[in-house]
């Protein structure tokens, strides 16, 4: 027992040491990441979760009162390029960004916490930004300019800034990155360019780059094999479009894009390795595990954009760990995790010669370059066992040039394709039976379908159209329960997250991509909510 006076001084310094609250570590922890697909009250990831299910066990907003829903708040950012952002949700901050803006939004007013704006340092190459990630408070983002931006969560200020890609080369950050532990991994858009493509993973805390696995193969590595000889130019095996991942056992999993030159294929015989593939790899260390090739030796521009969702569901009775894989030639495929064995695949839109060689006179097929399943992937509902998938149905003419001509600072097509008159393309919302690949209802919208689609517990889907309706839908049978214009293409994210025990829709809508000429509108989010009950 100790005895004495303590000093006044003394006993404050005490008192201070006892009482002050202990201050929260930042996050999203690695342990919350995890745990993201259990979350309602936060949207953590771009597909929400790791796996990508796009499923939240939200229950307040349901089919009884969805046409009660109501606009809470609105942001506009002022940009007029193409907006394909997913925002990102965590206690009650929104984060999203456009091609050069990263912005911090509160969740339920829309206002605004900090934005940042970066100035570009290299040559800038596609314009689009789809997303941010997130972790121990610090937000993540790529650029148009090739690099990596580590921002901090709660002020927007620059905590590390990385030259990952090479934007001389034609590399451009368009997606968004995926944080699992103390990596973030990431890799270019550019396929046209062409550049050839790869995975990086970099430290979380500096940026520092630490592997590469190479989508197109360089001389000796698996794969390479794949390419003919020749002494033309090739390339091609971006990535543009979300990885999702398995923490448990480490893996990511890679959508790779088309092979380059598009459409003249004669210059790279052989099924051109790893293009148009799922990819898996070790997270920790980019060593390559195993790969499906949804398109070998690919002539129209048929990139793979999904390999999401991961979820387990009964096939012939046993249950399996599955993996969806998608993409523009208009295919939903399933396979095994385990066994990597293809269970089954289903045409989410219009599938006309695609078999036919294409020529110097000129193929008719569908999809086109701009059809299937863009950059916005599948939804998984458990309860109902579907897969909800949006698609592009737009078809048109395929021709091979009469000669190959690579002209550095143009698109290395190999070629062209005319599309039909945008009058004639439109979309489908396809709801998959994920046990056997049965298609039990379908939705038609009049425009392609580019939005995320959202699913919750309440068996609703929320989607959107490039007329600029949000839509909310009876995930059983596709009936339409609201829909409101937001006055811009939808064709980013929709998201639903909770807040001071009410839960929240924030739908994001501006501008497409000048394929599908949607009016020019800014770049907006819009936050719905129910009413608060009356007296």
């Amino acid at each position: 027992m100790v005895t004495g006076k303590i000093s006044f001084p003394t006993a404050l310094l005490l008192i201070a040491l006892v009482v002050s609250p202990a201050r929260a570590q930042p996050g999203p922890t690695q342990a919350e990441l995890n745990a993201a697909a259990a979350n309602a009250a936060d949207w953590l990831l771009t597909n929400h979760d790791y796996g990508g299910q796009r499923f939240v066990d939200a229950t307040e907003i349901n089919r009884d009162n969805a046409n009660a829903l109501r606009p809470v708040c609105l942001y506009q950012a002022g940009e007029l390029r193409p907006f394909h952002t997913n925002p990102l949700v965590y206690r009650g901050v929104l984060y999203l960004t456009t091609s050069h803006a990263t912005i911090a939004l509160e969740a339920t007013t829309c206002r605004v916490r900090w934005r940042h704006v970066w100035r570009p340092k290299g040559r800038e190459n596609w314009p689009q930004s789809r997303g941010v990630a997130l972790k121990e408070g610090k937000v993540i983002r790529g650029t148009l300019d090739g690099y990596l931006l580590a921002l901090d969560a709660e002020t927007g200020g620059v905590l590390w800034e990385q030259a990952a890609a090479d934007s001389w080369k034609g590399e451009t950050l368009t997606m968004p990155p995926v944080i699992f532990e103390d990596l973030v991994i990431a890799g270019p858009a550019g396929s046209e360019v062409p550049i050839k493509g790869w995975v990086g993973a970099f430290r979380l805390e500096t940026g520092e780059p630490v592997w590469r696995f190479n989508t197109i193969p360089g001389a000796g590595e698996p794969g390479a094999e794949t390419w003919g000889p020749t002494d033309k130019t090739t390339g091609g095996g971006a990535v543009w479009t979300p990885f999702s991942l398995d923490p448990l056992q480490g893996l990511v999993f890679v959508p790779v894009g088309n092979p380059a030159p598009d459409f003249f294929g004669e210059v790279r015989p052989g099924s051109n390795l790893f293009t148009n593939s799922l990819v898996v790899l070790e997270a920790r260390t980019g060593k390559l595990v195993w790969h499906y090739q949804a398109v070998p030796h690919d002539l129209h521009d048929w990139d793979l954009t999904q390999v999401s969702p991961l979820f387990t569901a009964a096939v012939k009775g046993k249950e399996r760990r599955l993996v969806t894989v998608a993409g523009k030639d208009g295919l939903l495929h399933v396979l095994d995790r385990e066994t990597r064995e293809h269970l089954y695949e289903v045409a989410v839109s219009r599938r006309q010669n695609v078999e036919a060689p294409v020529t110097s006179e000129g193929v008719y097929a569908c999809p086109g370059p701009l059809g299937g399943v863009q950059w916005n992937g599948p939804a998984y509902n458990p309860r109902t066992n579907l897969l909800y998938v949006a698609s592009v149905d737009w078809c048109g003419t395929f021709k091979k040039a009469e000669q190959l001509d690579h002209v550095p600072g143009r698109n290395y097509m190999g070629g062209s394709f005319t599309p039909d008159p945008v009058a004639l393309a439109h979309g489908w919302l396809t709801a998959v039976d994920a046990s056997t690949g049965a298609i039990r209802w379908r939705y038609r919208s009049r425009r392609p379908m580019l939005a995320a689609v959202t699913a919750t517990s309440s068996d609703l889907l929320f989607t959107g159209e490039l007329d600029g309706d949000f839509l909310v839908l009876d995930a059983r049978d596709g009936t339409i329960l609201y829909r409101f214009n937001t006055g811009g293409a939808m064709n980013g994210g929709v998201v639903t997250y909770q807040a001071g025990g009410k839960q929240y829709v924030a739908a994001t809508s501006g501008n497409a991509t000048v394929f599908w000429r949607t009016p020019p509108g800014s770049a907006t989010v819009i936050v719905f909510s129910l009413p608060a009950p009356g007296p």
